[in-house]
């Protein structure tokens, strides 16, 4: 059973990195620091002093640049595979007590999978945002998905199971709202 929540607690992050790229590994690298996390062997650099500053200093540019209008849609072409990366590094990073090939899969096909997941879903939802209102509505939702990705961030940590119903949530909405439907022919 000890192996469920790192699992959950890295798919969390991961989710969360699809919102933000550096806000989860910051709320990482708190959480190891304050020796509320394990972090892997090899993996220790992320709970450092010079950690916590750089991704500090990261997140606070990456929110910044999400209020600027062009620079929004320039930060999400980069920020995708970015978002995978980050996904991935932070699910492998909480996994020390799996074999590496265990390890590496899970933190690619779960963690990397979950934050391309919610990453191409907040295109797409900024995408709608300007096509529909040229893009004046971008900044408030780049405010959501800052404070989406701290909450989801805090919950993974402190509640992963939580975190777990909140990122289901999110894919069965999502789902739900950009996957075509078959409509039934009238007869």
């Amino acid at each position: 059973m000890e192996w469920i929540f790192p699992i959950l607690i890295g798919v969390g992050l991961s989710a969360a990195c699809g919102l933000r790229v550096f806000v989860p590994l910051l709320a990482l690298s708190i959480a190891a620091q304050l020796n509320f996390l394990k972090l892997s062997p090899g993996f220790e650099w992320i709970g450092s002093d010079t950690a916590t500053v750089a991704f500090a200093v990261a997140t606070l540019l990456e929110i910044c640049g999400y209020f600027i209008p062009w620079l929004d849609h320039l930060l999400d072409s980069i920020a995708t595979p970015a978002a995978v990366l980050a996904g991935v590094l932070a699910t492998a990073s909480l996994l020390g007590d799996f074999s590496p090939l265990l390890r590496w899969s899970l933190a690619i096909i779960a963690g990397g999978g979950a934050a391309g997941l919610v990453q191409a879903s907040t295109v797409a939802l900024r995408g709608l945002s300007l096509t529909t209102t040229g893009g004046l509505a971008n900044p408030f939702f780049s405010f959501l998905e800052t404070l989406s990705a701290a909450g989801l961030s805090i919950f993974a940590i402190l509640l992963p199971i939580v975190a777990l119903i909140l990122v289901a949530a999110l894919f069965f909405f999502v789902l739900s709202r950009f996957l075509p439907r078959k409509r039934k022919k009238a007869e």
